[in-house]
């Protein structure tokens, strides 16, 4: 990376004990992160969370009530001019002036440091040569996205910070956004997203952090906590189907239900799958809108926490 810095130490970022309250509500509630160079961390959880705030805070946006955030040697509540010089941010709402130009907005975010890159470069990089005379107000969803993660980009950063950063995308502007972060990473820089997106967390994350109500409920690769949460395959159906709660059949571990499906999770699907024909059979029971899959990382997330991210 042109101008990038290469630190030290065994990680880039670590969160100690952090917590920040707003009146009533804990927004965060002393969590603890390490986050180590390169790859895509993500922090994955409902609205609400406390993803936001917890990118704040590292960025220096917000001041923590408890706790320390360090980046490398530095603590960042006591050296924020290193933060400002290192890390890119993508914040949920980008405030851009509309009547400015897509070059222009390049250059007036570049202007706030002394180290850049070329801004030809960013426009070439996001595809944005289209529109590089065009108003910001004339942009699409996904060209303001890419032109938000462009900007985040303009100081050469190591460390880059992606707030939700496919938020009301359509699913094509979504993948664009997507092959951009994965740039990044390639690059060698080390990424830092919070989405709400099943997919978006198994397709980008090397690693992650299942977060919800202000805490860390278990972090690893997306396989690391399906496997050590939620192994095996599911077999699901509608939930009018009568299963009763104590089924017994070949291999089934437990029965989920909410209001999609009811789902039989089992190490060794064929026997389950064979069991639950006969039993049906027997009964006369209709299995409808049955079908069979591997867990996804919204199965570890209703395991965890006993509710699905539709809430």
């Amino acid at each position: 990376m042109a101008g990038g810095i290469t630190l030290p130490h065994s990680e880039v970022l670590r969160i100690v004990g952090v917590r920040k309250r707003y009146g009533q509500v804990q927004a965060v509630d002393g969590i603890h992160l390490t986050i180590e160079p390169g790859g895509i961390f993500g922090l994955l959880g409902p609205n609400g969370a406390g993803k936001t705030t917890t990118l704040e805070m590292i960025e220096g946006l917000r001041r923590p009530d408890e706790g320390e955030i360090r980046y490398g040697e530095w603590d960042l509540q006591h050296h924020q001019k290193v933060a400002r010089e290192r890390f890119g941010v993508q914040l949920q709402t980008s405030a851009f002036f509309e009547l400015l130009r897509v070059e222009e907005t390049i250059d007036l975010f570049a202007s706030f440091y002394a180290r850049t890159l070329p801004r030809e470069e960013l426009i070439e990089r996001f595809e944005l040569q289209e529109k590089r005379t065009a108003y910001v107000q004339n942009l699409s969803g996904g060209q303001r996205q890419r032109l938000a993660v462009a900007v985040a980009l303009v100081n050469d950063p190591e460390v880059v910070f992606l707030d939700e950063p496919t938020a009301g995308l359509d699913p094509q502007a979504r993948r664009n956004v997507w092959d951009a972060v994965r740039h990044l990473r390639d690059e060698g820089r080390t990424v830092v997203l919070t989405t709400h997106y099943m997919d978006e967390a198994e397709a980008l994350c090397d690693r992650l952090a299942v977060m919800d109500h202000g805490h860390i409920l278990d972090e690893g690769s997306p396989q690391e906590l399906i496997q050590r949460h939620q192994p095996g395959a599911m077999i699901e159906m509608d939930p009018s189907v009568p299963i009763p709660d104590d089924l017994q059949l070949p291999a089934l571990e437990r029965i989920q239900r909410d209001a999609i499906a009811t789902a039989l999770v089992t190490q060794k699907l064929d026997e389950t799958l064979a069991g639950l024909a006969n039993w049906a059979h027997e009964r006369e029971v209709p299995l409808t809108g049955l079908r069979t899959r591997t867990a996804t990382l919204e199965d570890v997330f209703l395991h965890l926490t006993g509710r699905s991210l539709r809430d």
